[in-house]
């Protein structure tokens, strides 16, 4: 099971630069609204996209989608760990939650 993070801190990361985050949701999704700095990776192109858009297989990384209902962000985490990914956490609730406490969000 991936180890999750929770909004401050996930948003102290963004803030820092020290993490990269993955949009599970891709297409549509992302380019409507995204977390800042977040890149898509949905879980059938993780095996393909992954090494060039998370080189550093030692980096953090999380991963999130809609909410804590949507399997999207742990499908996508739990590939990465088995890709050999050695930092990967969930931000299991997500862009909802993110959205609802006011912060940021880019678009395409």
């Amino acid at each position: 099971m991936t180890a999750l993070i929770g909004r401050d801190e996930l948003k102290a990361a963004i803030d820092a630069g020290t993490v990269t985050v993955v949009d599970a949701l891709g297409g549509e999704y992302h380019a409507e609204q995204h977390l800042p700095g977040a890149v898509p990776l949905v879980a059938a192109d993780v095996d393909a996209q992954a090494p060039a858009l998370l080189p550093d297989r030692a980096a953090a990384i999380v991963t999130y989608c809609s909410n804590p209902a949507c399997p999207n962000s742990g499908q996508v985490a739990d590939r990465l760990t088995a890709l050999g990914y050695t930092n990967v956490r969930k931000y299991r609730e997500g862009i909802e939650d993110w959205v609802a406490a006011g912060l940021p969000t880019e678009s395409a």
